[in-house]
């Protein structure tokens, strides 16, 4: 039987203050790149609980999220190995909360509040096609209500072990 494709889930969080972003400068296999705060969904948790833990992990910030901006999906071909992989990103705003006084994840070199033009002009080492348009689309209003992302009990470790014995 063929092996089933799947992509790879991903989160991010647009968090905006003052007409500036929260981002991260990060260690990849293809260099130094810019991001939003974002990571991959881990086993038993929401897609709104992966982007809190991601926010939180990332940049030391509280991250609730108000909405999404969207769904986007994208191929990557790593320089290093030539490996490709498909991302399936969930992309939410929301408001930062407290930040922590904690260490950054591994490879994460710092957090920065940048504009969206000076996100534009460095496009170059962003570290997906859908960095910048996310933020623009943000901009433009795009917003989905947090219930339409809906997360059956059965993710939840718990409710998988009840229900198995």
């Amino acid at each position: 039987m063929p092996r089933i494709w799947k992509p790879s889930v991903t989160v991010a969080a647009i968090v905006e203050k003052d007409g500036k972003f929260l981002l991260i400068e990060e260690v990849t296999s293809d260099g130094i790149r810019i991001n939003q705060p974002a990571g991959h969904l881990d086993p038993y948790e929401s897609l709104q609980e992966a982007v809190i833990r991601e926010t939180l992990e990332e940049t030391a910030y509280d991250f609730t999220p108000t909405a999404l901006v969207g769904m986007y999906m994208s191929r990557y071909t790593s320089n290093r190995t030539g490996e490709e992989v498909t991302y399936l990103r969930f992309t939410f705003c929301g408001y930062p909360g407290k930040q922590h006084d904690r260490p950054l994840d591994e490879g994460i070199l710092r957090t920065m509040w940048l504009t969206r033009d000076e996100l534009a002009a460095c496009a170059d080492r962003h570290r997906s096609p859908t960095v910048l348009q996310c933020v623009d689309e943000y901009l433009a209003g795009r917003r989905a209500p947090l219930e339409l992302v809906q997360t059956h009990a059965s993710v939840y470790k718990e409710a998988v072990s009840t229900a198995n014995g």
